[in-house]
């Protein structure tokens, strides 16, 4: 790939993950510490140790909190963990959970349980909280609920669905953690990663009212055609598992920050765009739909600005997805950039890259995983001189090993931060 292209494309993607950073956006929204009794920090998500980090160094170091008065707990993804002084950092499954999240919700859910009328529980949020806060409601078990999220994650769901049917099969999500702190006070500061930045959707809303209904689950399970184990129909029908709505006296004394949103990362980035000389064209931080049909659109919007000789970048974020039907690796960005490069077919001057700001796309459930990737105009070329067929790979949505063997994955590795999908597309005309 072009290494002028790469380089400048990458660059705007590191804009984008450091104007997430928790190190920058957390330390203004942190409230004033209690005059008395303790500061429970409750973190969850692939910035969790980081904003447990940011948030220690806050406390300890810039108010001179005494540590005896400090205690809590951050669940972030295998990999994403930091070295934090005095609150514990447990690294577990995502995107599906595993027996660590499990282990540390339990204890998350006992530390809420202590917080009396002088302390001040500190939620710390961010995309990625749904698998590692893992709670399954009464009845279902861990494997049931593992079994579920592949399924959900499979079917094509949007993420608020998705959400809304974990909502209902868990003891923490959907306000349930609010129930525990309650009466004591609850900050929730979060780092949107969901289009909209619904405090419902984000890490699936366990401290804020939850407008979705047992019902709304339901036809999610039934609109996908999910084939569910028994445990999980009698959960979805038992009226014990409906969440606290709107209203409900447990949300009283507790309030929610945004600490960062996908608008801000976008704002920076576009800012870097106008200053290296080009036009910037955002379609929004909020895109949805089929990461091939999205990438088809996006095509036909570089082609049409190349052919009029402009120069340009074209933004845009939000959460793809991917209706698996083969049986390859890759993830919604990976997917858009192989449409993508398809629908380009070589055109010269255009180069592109897209990536999870959290550092992953997909995979395995690694530290090294994907990101995303990148490509230009020789990409499909390339592939032919190594006897790779695009479309068959589409196909098989196997477009990790296609950039694999290309050497155009982006693997920035861990980023320590959840905001949203990236998509730059360098529309460089001469």
């Amino acid at each position: 790939m072009a290494e002028p292209s790469r380089k400048f494309l990458q660059g705007l993607f590191e804009t984008a993950v450091a104007a997430a950073h928790p190190a920058h956006c957390l330390p203004p929204h942190l409230p004033a510490p209690p005059p008395s009794g303790k500061l429970i920090v409750l973190a969850a998500g692939k910035a969790a140790a980081a904003m447990a980090e940011a948030a220690e160094r806050h406390y300890l170091d810039g108010h001179g909190l005494p540590p005896d008065r400090i205690a809590g707990l951050a669940i972030t993804r295998h990999g994403y963990g930091r070295p934090t002084r005095h609150l514990r950092v447990i690294e577990a499954g995502h995107p599906v959970p595993d027996a660590a999240g499990l282990a540390g919700t339990m204890d998350t859910l006992a530390l809420a349980d202590t917080a009396g009328p002088d302390d001040l529980v500190l939620v710390l949020m961010s995309g990625g909280a749904s698998a590692n806060w893992i709670a399954p409601a009464m009845g279902l078990s861990l494997v049931e609920k593992q079994g579920l999220t592949r399924a959900l994650l499979k079917s094509g769901a949007t993420i608020a669905e998705i959400n809304g049917v974990r909502k209902h099969l868990s003891r923490i999500k959907g306000g349930r953690l609010a129930q525990r702190i309650s009466p004591a006070r609850a900050v929730t500061i979060a780092i949107s990663d969901v289009p909209g930045d619904d405090p419902a959707v984000i890490g699936s809303g366990p401290t804020v009212a939850d407008p979705t209904t047992l019902a709304d689950a339901r036809a999610t399970v039934a609109r996908y055609r999910l084939d569910v184990p028994d445990a999980v129909t009698k959960a979805l029908a038992d009226p014990a598992n409906e969440t606290p709505k709107p209203g409900d006296a447990v949300f009283a004394n507790s309030s929610f920050i945004l600490a960062s949103r996908p608008a801000d990362i976008f704002d920076k980035t576009e800012a870097a765009v106008r200053a290296a000389g080009y036009d910037c064209i955002l379609l929004g931080d909020r895109v949805e739909g089929e990461a091939r049909d999205v990438a088809a659109e996006h095509a036909q919007r570089a082609l049409a600005l190349r052919a009029q000789g402009k120069r340009a970048v074209i933004l845009s974020g939000g959460e793809l997805t991917v209706t698996i039907r083969g049986k390859g690796r890759g993830g919604p960005n990976q997917e858009y950039m192989l449409a993508l490069a398809i629908a380009l077919d070589g055109a010269p001057g255009i180069a592109a890259l897209a990536g999870d700001t959290d550092g992953i796309d997909g995979g395995g459930g690694k530290a090294d995983d994907p990101a995303g990737a990148f490509i230009d105009s020789t990409t499909l070329a390339r592939a032919r001189a190594l006897g790779l067929d695009p479309a068959a790979f589409l196909d098989a949505n196997n477009s990790t090993e296609f950039f694999e063997k290309l050497g155009d994955l982006l693997k920035p590795g861990p980023t320590c931060t959840n905001v949203s999908d990236f998509r730059a597309i360098l529309v460089d005309s001469p």
